[in-house]
Parts: structure tokens; sequence; C-alpha cells
């Protein structure tokens, strides 16, 4: 699989079939977003919650590839009345199958409102999700949370392999809660995100290096537009 960063809480997923899926996607006023980089198709797009930095390019990719869209029910809805089609609504413990991907979603804390012509409206609860692949890998994306304990749950029910954990502080957690994070994962990777987009996002991944120096987890650092294979 290949995975490539796009910046803040984007990422596109290049499947083995050569399918696309695209997690909380954010592209026009996203300062870290890289430059030049095009989306040419989207078959999967996940979002784990309604803030603008992740939802923002939700409506005109699914107007223009017309995926299937994963988000928990209400925020589904939300979408659905921007004339979205094909969504997959869901809830916290449950699993679907969405093309090659068996999609579970998780718990996370944060808020989810939905700015909507200038209103916040209710947009479910903020969710992460565990995504399983037919090679029987799994990894867990967090989306914005600060750490929890029942991601012992998430270690003892899907042994991630690979995790993507925000670490830039502010609105999500910092790399010392992310460091416990990865002791109660056991990840063998950890992709960290959401840092150094703005400057409150403060969190840095070298932090986080330190931080687990003891721990069998790599600090995976990737570079917004540079993909990488897993």
């Amino acid at each position: 699989m290949q995975i490539t960063w796009l910046g803040h809480g984007t990422f596109q997923f290049r499947l083995p079939s050569g399918k696309f899926l695209l997690m909380d996607p954010w592209i026009e006023g996203n300062p870290a977003y890289p430059k030049g980089f095009e989306i040419q198709h989207a078959d999967i797009i996940c979002i784990t919650h309604g803030h603008f930095d992740h939802i923002h390019d939700a409506v005109p990719l699914a107007q223009r590839f017309s995926p299937e869209v994963v988000a928990i029910y209400e925020t589904c809805h939300w979408l659905e009345s921007k004339g979205v089609k094909n969504t997959r609504p869901m809830n916290k413990g449950g699993s679907q199958k969405v093309g090659e991907v068996t999609i579970t979603m998780t718990h996370a804390i944060h808020s989810c409102g939905i700015l909507d012509d200038g209103k916040i409206v209710y947009g479910g609860e903020a969710a992460g999700y565990v995504m399983r692949f037919a090679d029987q890998r799994a990894l867990y994306f967090a989306g914005d949370t600060n750490v929890f304990s029942d991601m012992r749950l998430i270690e003892q029910l899907y042994h991630p392999e690979l995790a993507f954990l925000p670490i830039g502080d502010l609105y999500t957690m910092s790399p010392r809660e992310a460091a416990l994070a990865c002791t109660m994962l056991k990840a063998g990777k950890v992709v960290p995100m959401h840092f150094g987009t703005f400057p409150p996002l403060t969190g840095r991944p070298e932090e986080l290096a330190a931080l687990t120096e003891d721990l069998p987890t790599e600090v995976w650092t990737l570079e917004p537009g540079k993909p990488v294979e897993w």
C-alpha cells in the first residue's frame, strides 16, 4: 500500500488494488498541502469528524469522483443535505466492508461541530478508524483525539501494526500524551500528524521519538506529497 501525507490530518492511501482512499480531505486553504499535488481519484473517503480542517473538501471531491463516503451517522446526514451520494453511515464499535477494506469506527476524545453558513451544527461525535486489509494487516487512524485508556482495547481487539496519531497539542494531544498512546497501542510504526500547520500546533515528531526511544515503536515521519510504501 502506498501512503501519501497531504498535510495536517489529510492522507491518501493507494490500495494494492490501485483504488484510492482519502482520509479527512482538506485541500483548499490547507497551508501544509503539497504545492502542485493533484488528487486524481477517490474511491473511498473517510471522515473522522466535522471540523473544517477535516471535512472541507469532502463535498466537492464526492461530487467529482462519486466515492463511498464513510462517517458517523449525523455527519453523513449533513453530507447528504449537501448533495453527497453513496454515504456509508456508521457508529462506534461497528464495522463494515467498503470495497476491499473492513472499516471499524472507534472512539475519539474531541468535538464535532460542523460549520455551516456561519453556524455550528451538530455533527455527531468525533471518531477514529481501524482499517483491516485483505493481507490481514491493520492500521489505526486516530483522527483528532487525546490519549484514552480504551486504546488498550483497540490493541487487544485489532492489533494495529501502523498507527496515525495527532501530536500538535492545543486541539489534540501533544507528544507527551501520544507517547502514552504508543505504549498502549504497541504498533510497530506510528505516523505523527496534525502538527506544524499553524504556529500553535507546537508538537514535533522528534519530541515523540525521544519520549518513545525505549519502546519497540518507530516514529515514522512523512513529508507532505512524498509517497511511502507500507
